[in-house]
């Protein structure tokens, strides 16, 4: 079972977080980008013509992405004989991403999410679910939408080497991740010694106690669950993961169209979903940045958008999905750890 000690970072941490780690993870960004701001008189000039009607279009898509994650969080607690309301899901998710910024990734994310929704009298299996397996879902769809813009670069033959080897790489460790959840599923009883085995090791490095009783009552939980999701309960959180990824790409549309250059359905998933995929596999960069604004520029460039339309319309989704939530998230940490104590 997760402890809720890996959920509780010390006051000072957040604090400094909120100020130094998005001020360092911006300048790396600026940094990664600057090569790329070709024409700077341009940029601005799209900027300034850009449709405010569209703009708003833009923000509105991002606000039913989030609502789509949290209706996936919602699904999955569902599973359980407990309910949570779409809105304490959603927050519970940008508190979560913001958290993990700061304390431990996507680990901590993981366990801030476990913690609050175990609040909610959620059953602790249908909890540790409600913090590993949303990730899942969402790279799921994500595979699918890249499938698809890479058959789509194919057909006007502008698939490169590094763009097939780079999502051949993705597929192959999203694969490999299936395929030990598949065999741990349907041989537990090793799947069960294995955890010890790793367990006992990790227990030595910490220099701590390792329990065994904790780590097979939580398993046992997890097959429960597991068997949930197979049973149809996956229906929920897929629908929940695909209305957060499509609403997300329709914020990016809603851009090009503010920018004065509408895309075809084709070109827009060949710039959304690769990147975005290298981003998440990108560990060692907090939220991909960098990552998924050069690899996204640049392919939007290559199918012929004009650099300062591609500059300007992919920083400024980049503003509004992974910048503005995450600076949301951070007062709404501070409400959720108020709610939990009361």
């Amino acid at each position: 079972m997760i402890s809720d000690s890996t959920t509780k970072p010390s006051l000072p941490l957040i604090q400094v977080g909120r100020y130094a780690v998005p001020l360092v993870i911006l300048g790396l960004a600026v940094h990664l980008l600057v090569p790329q701001l070709t024409s700077l008189e341009h940029s601005i000039q799209v900027i300034r013509q850009m449709a405010i009607w569209a703009v708003v279009l833009a923000i509105l898509a991002q606000v039913a992405s989030y609502l789509g994650s949290g209706y996936l969080l919602k699904a999955i607690v569902n599973l359980s004989d407990s309910a949570i309301s779409l809105i304490k899901a959603t927050m519970i998710v940008l508190a979560a991403a913001s958290l993990g910024m700061v304390a431990g990734g996507m680990v901590g994310s993981a366990a801030a999410t476990y913690r609050w929704v175990q609040k909610e009298r959620v059953k602790p299996e249908v909890a540790s679910l409600a913090g590993t397996i949303p990730g899942f879902f969402n790279s799921s769809v994500l595979v699918l939408i890249s499938l698809a813009g890479l058959i789509h670069l194919l057909a006007v033959h502008q698939l490169t080497r590094l763009q097939a080897l780079s999502f051949a790489l993705i597929l192959l460790f999203l694969g490999a991740l299936t395929g030990v959840l598949i065999w741990g599923f349907r041989h537990r009883t090793a799947l069960i010694q294995q955890t010890h085995r790793i367990g006992i090791r990790w227990a030595r490095l910490r220099r701590s106690t390792y329990l065994p009783g904790k780590t097979e009552a939580w398993l046992s939980g997890l097959f429960d669950a597991w068997e949930l999701l197979m049973k149809g309960g996956w229906r929920g959180p897929f629908l929940g993961a695909s209305l957060n990824v499509l609403f997300d790409m329709l914020t990016l549309y809603f851009l090009f169209i503010a920018a004065g250059h509408p895309v075809s359905p084709g070109i827009l998933l060949t710039g959304y979903g690769l990147p975005l995929l290298l981003g998440k596999m990108a560990f060692v960069v907090p939220g991909g940045v960098g990552v998924i604004e050069g690899t996204m520029v640049a392919l939007y460039d290559g199918l012929g958008i004009p650099d300062p339309v591609t500059v300007v319309v992919v920083l400024t989704y980049r503003i509004l999905s992974f910048w503005l939530p995450l600076l949301l998230g951070f007062p709404l940490i501070g409400v959720l750890q108020r709610q939990s104590r009361d």
